[in-house]
């Protein structure tokens, strides 16, 4: 092993350690890379990053997109479009079994498509749907579960924030990526749909049998409140596929499309868009400071040799690009039960996507097998992020053991469309390639 490999692993090495011990893993990761600079170029190439980077990295255009798709999905929340949307599929899911988890996961697939942050998802639906589930008698730490796997939806299905900050550090078409994340969003959901009901049969006291039926022509006034999302998506999405807007347009537009849409039907406060805009300053502070250091950590992997030595030793090894993907996939596995998603694609895709590049793999599709695994990341006990955002949302209402055993069938099932999507590459690379 060269003194880079070295090196290099016992920066992962002291960047877990520090996480363990409770420092914010945006800080660790700045720290490691902070002295592997100082180590490898010195004060000076040290203290010229330091006085550089941060103003390079947030004046970056293309970082415009985030805040700017986080403010849509707030109003979206704060305006009640998801509300609405929630009960407008639910009189289409009434009389089946697991019928509410069913509407769940349907409204959180819509949410998904204007809000591309999990937390957000997750406890917005708690608030929403979850004292519904336990007030018909719904099994408390399933229906949890089945809120905090449905909200990773949203790092999947465009705009989601882990497409952007894998496109901008890969040098990828974030716009292809968004593309490639709709079919395996799609699926997943699909997938879901399929399997509460079957999980209902198997264990029928977790889900009572619904007794509310909705009229036809309930159902069909009702969907009125879905056209809201609806637009939102057809503004965004459309504009995207179409080439007429690049991504930070379209968000935007979408961002003015959903308080146009909330203002004209008066359903939007002074204090909610005071709270949509503190809540995108917050995140969009958190995720900057993250993003930083994440690239700091990275010039001391690619000053060190370390990304050079890592490709060449893993392609010299004899080990077959599936072979690859298999000990990718563990490794995300693992790293997500202690490390937020975000923290774990700034801290690994520095040295794991020229590994990718060297085998050949498509790097779209790479993208959406990454954002997958994280998905499964954040509803991964004992540290999966959505898992604690869903038990604080739910004030009390739900105990984390009753999660852990909850969230299990769903992750599952995430692991069934992993394999599918890393079998049959074309579901995520199909709708990218229309674009060329």
């Amino acid at each position: 092993m060269t003194d880079a490999l070295t090196y290099g692993f016992i920066a992962i090495g002291c960047l877990i350690a520090l996480a363990a011990f409770g420092v914010p893993i945006a800080f660790s990761i700045g720290i490691v890379g902070g002295v592997g600079l100082y180590l490898t170029g010195g004060s000076v190439f040290l203290f010229a990053t330091i006085q550089s980077l941060p103003y390079s990295i947030s004046s970056e255009y293309s970082f415009a997109v985030i805040p700017m798709f986080v403010l849509m999905g707030a109003i979206a929340g704060y305006s009640g479009i998801i509300s609405e949307l929630y009960g407008a599929v639910n009189r289409w899911t009434e009389g089946v079994r697991g019928g509410l988890l069913m509407a769940t996961t349907l409204a959180s697939a819509g949410f998904a498509a204007v809000s591309g942050s999990t937390i957000v998802n997750a406890a917005m639906f708690t608030r929403i749907a979850l004292p519904e589930m336990i007030k018909r008698g719904y099994h408390r730490g399933v229906s949890a579960g089945a809120i905090a796997a449905a909200g990773t939806f949203a790092a999947l299905i465009p705009p989601s924030l882990t497409f952007v900050v894998f496109g901008i550090m890969t040098e990828q078409s974030i716009g292809k990526l968004f593309m490639a994340g709709i079919l395996p969003g799609v699926l997943t959901a699909g997938c879901y749909l399929l399997a509460i009901p079957v999980i209902g049969r198997i264990r029928p006291k977790w889900f009572p049998r619904e007794t509310a039926r909705s009229t036809l022509r309930e159902k069909i006034v009702g969907l009125r409140g879905i056209w809201p999302m609806l637009v939102l998506v057809f503004i965004v999405l459309g504009g995207i596929y179409s080439g007429i807007t690049p991504p930070t347009a379209a968000g935007a537009i979408g961002a003015v499309g959903a308080l146009g849409i909330s203002l004209a039907r008066r359903k939007l406060t002074g204090g909610d868009l005071w709270l949509s805009m503190r809540q995108t300053a917050e995140l969009t502070s958190v995720l900057f400071v993250l993003i930083i250091a994440g690239v700091f950590f990275s010039r001391f992997l690619v000053l060190s040799g370390f990304v050079t030595d890592l490709t060449n030793l893993v392609t010299n090894s004899g080990l077959s690009a599936g072979g690859f993907i298999v000990v990718m996939v563990l490794m995300y596995l693992v790293l997500g039960m202690f490390i937020d998603p975000l923290s774990m694609l700034v801290m690994t895709v520095p040295f794991i996507f020229p590994v990718v590049q060297a085998y050949g793999l498509n790097p779209i599709w790479f993208g959406v097998i990454l954002c997958k695994m994280i998905e499964i990341g954040v509803v991964t006990p004992p540290v999966g992020l959505n898992l604690f955002a869903v038990v604080s949302a739910s004030e009390g209402k739900v105990k984390i053991g009753e999660l852990y055993l909850g969230v299990m069938p769903f992750i599952l099932i995430e692991m069934v469309v992993l394999t599918v999507l890393i079998l049959f590459p074309e579901i995520s690379t199909y709708l990218p390639d229309l674009m060329n």
